[in-house]
């Protein structure tokens, strides 16, 4: 059939068990088809076809409610509620969201751009069905990486002891971005190739399939469902909070799926179906791929596959700091490196090869990630943390209690900040900033280059006086063969251009600088430009040389928070009257889109800001 054309998922009950199978093989190939000329979350959706076909086939959705975890492995679920007309837009600006979204469809009832929210969003969502007496199913579709985290494990605790039912969707692939890590990792490894587990499930499709009533089985024949818990439930970390547990069942079984989520759906209680799929599905160089290459994905030839690009005179920002420290890790044998399930991201996958003793994976868990680098500080250790600004979100308090109030000496790595384009609102690096400036002890550090960065990254070992944070973007940066041991003097920024005749003094920092620098010399823009090295604390000695200039303060964060707001506030608190402008993000989240076509839209180009210096300049 023509996928553009379904509308929704209702047509799938008329359809028998293997035109439901030949319905999944076209879905996986308009999927594979259409994220390798778009772009987006490529592996996760091709191991998910058969499972979310057989949800719909079985579920009434909009009326019943399903969660996914992490919502970039809904493309499947917005196929078959009517959006696969809207897929050559999918990230794109405007477009269609690569995440489930509220706005574009009653089928998207939670949206989540990072894991381990669906099952208290679930048992909330149920609590209130109960409480309004409503009649529909909810279901949380969770990952295996997703369900160790700590927020999983305090529903799972929850939804144990409540009366209410959720279905609860244990999405196994065996893999996260890379390589699951933990004790529930290696429990569910244990299910996978256990005979007894193997046998059981057996069994129990057997029992299944043997009459049309079998998925009536828990209500029928409660002698075989003490005999499935014996072999089964009872020996399983799920029993422990209480829950009843099924499974393995094959993820790409169609048959097994649907008596399988059937059986579910007629309990009366909340319930751990345990799916095992394959990531990547249906295209074998994604089938293999276990660094994450086909996790997230630009667009690419499916003939070709992925081709890695390598330039010698560029680099990212994660490849600058990551081979810094490896660099450090070297010549000083008391650091370490700690990722939250970022070691591919992060690109560390050299420095944890070469001192795996010395390197923590320590999995989806970013608020233990920064109390464990306390631990590791106290005891003697000197820890670099590299987390996404979007997931350092949730480790705030952990920074603050546990690190900045006892003054815990460390370096933490803020990645990803600013805008970082098609992934969209939950992924915006815009709000660390506005997070981290208020905590007192806390030194923020922005390089412009990689000779910058690698002082930044001296300074904080050296020192190993308090908390230090170095915030980079995700974009590309001049690439040099030699490492410096330079440091910093801290709070002292740096005059890129300046001159006691220019009016105008743009302040800013991070891959800012060099655009600006640029064009002002090509241009001939008679500015003061000063590069921010550190963002707390503030050179205020600067900042009373320039008092009497115009001062713009160009930021690609929200404006809330800010360093412009500081140093507004400084200002302000000498009573100074001062002609200063911001250039920053209002108070909105951000949709997803290419960076340039946001910037435009947020007005926070550089077009924008060579605006508005001419209309400063003739003030």
């Amino acid at each position: 059939m023509d996928i553009k054309e379904i509308k929704d998922s209702q047509f799938l009950k008329q359809l028998n068990i293997k035109q439901l199978e030949n319905l999944s093989s076209e879905i996986r190939d308009f999927t594979m088809h259409s994220v390798a000329k778009t772009g987006g979350h490529f592996s996760s959706n091709l191991g998910v076809v058969e499972l979310t076909v057989a949800l719909h086939y079985v579920f009434n959705f909009p009326k019943d409610k399903i969660l996914f975890d992490v919502g970039h492995q809904a493309y499947i679920h917005k196929i078959l509620s009517g959006r696969a007309c809207q897929f050559d837009t999918l990230r794109q600006y405007q477009g269609l969201s690569g995440f489930q979204k509220r706005s574009e469809s009653p089928y998207d009832i939670w949206e989540a751009g990072h894991s381990s929210t669906a099952l208290s969003a679930s048992i909330g969502l149920a609590t209130a069905r109960d409480l309004k007496k409503s009649d529909y199913e909810v279901i949380a579709f969770v990952g295996d990486a997703a369900i160790m985290s700590g927020e999983s494990f305090e529903a799972l605790n929850y939804i144990g002891s409540s009366h209410t039912k959720v279905i609860i969707i244990l999405n196994d692939n065996n893999m996260s971005i890379t390589k699951n890590v933990g004790g529930l990792s290696d429990f569910l490894s244990d299910v996978r190739v256990s005979k007894g587990f193997k046998r059981a499930r057996q069994n129990y499709v057997h029992f299944l399939s043997k009459t049309n009533a079998g998925k009536k089985i828990y209500e029928a024949t409660k002698k075989m469902k003490d005999a499935l818990k014996d072999k089964v439930l009872d020996d399983t970390l799920f029993s422990h909070f209480g829950l009843d547990y099924i499974g393995p069942i094959d993820g790409h079984n169609m048959n097994d799926l649907i008596q399988a989520l059937s059986t579910v759906k007629d309990i009366d209680h909340s319930v751990v179906l345990h799916v095992k799929t394959i990531k990547g599905k249906g295209y074998p160089k994604a089938e293999k791929d276990k660094i994450g290459l086909y996790h997230g994905v630009s667009s690419f030839n499916l003939d070709e596959g992925i081709l890695p690009s390598y330039s010698k005179n560029e680099q990212t920002w994660s490849q600058a700091i990551s081979q810094h420290l490896l660099y450090m890790m070297t010549n000083y044998n008391d650091i370490c490196a700690v990722t939250p399930a970022m070691i591919t991201g992060s690109c560390l996958n050299k420095v944890f090869e070469k001192y795996p003793e010395r390197c923590f994976d320590v999995g989806i868990a970013e608020e233990h990630a920064m109390t464990f680098i306390g631990g590791l500080s106290i005891g003697g250790m000197f820890p670099f943390l590299s987390i996404y600004s979007s997931f350092s979100q949730r480790a705030y308090d952990q920074l603050n209690h546990d690190i900045a109030r006892m003054n815990i000496p460390c370096l933490i790595g803020i990645d990803r900040v600013g805008l970082v384009g098609e992934d969209g609102s939950t992924h915006h690096g815009v709000f660390d900033l506005g997070l981290f400036m208020p905590l007192p002890n806390v030194v923020i550090m922005v390089p412009s280059n990689q000779l910058e960065a690698e002082a930044m990254m001296n300074t904080a070992y050296r020192l190993r006086d308090k908390p230090y944070i170095i915030r980079y973007s995700k974009s590309t940066l001049m690439r040099l063969p030699v490492h410096n041991d330079q440091i910093m003097k801290i709070g002292q920024w740096k005059k890129e251009l300046y001159s006691e005749n220019n009016s105008v003094t743009i302040i800013t920092y991070g891959d800012s600088v060099s655009k600006i620098r640029k064009a002002a010399n090509e241009n001939n823009y008679r500015i003061n430009l000063i590069n921010a090295l550190f963002l707390k604390p503030i050179d205020y000695k600067l900042l009373e040389e320039i008092k009497e200039t115009k001062i713009i303060v160009y930021e690609t964060v929200m404006k809330k928070g800010s360093l412009g707001e500081a140093i507004a506030y400084y200002y302000a608190n000498k009573q100074n009257s001062v002609n200063m402008h911001f250039i920053g993000l209002e108070d909105h989240y951000v949709a997803h889109g290419s960076v340039e076509e946001l910037m435009n839209q947020e007005k926070i180009s550089l077009n924008d800001l060579y605006s508005l210096i001419k209309e400063v300049v003739n003030e």
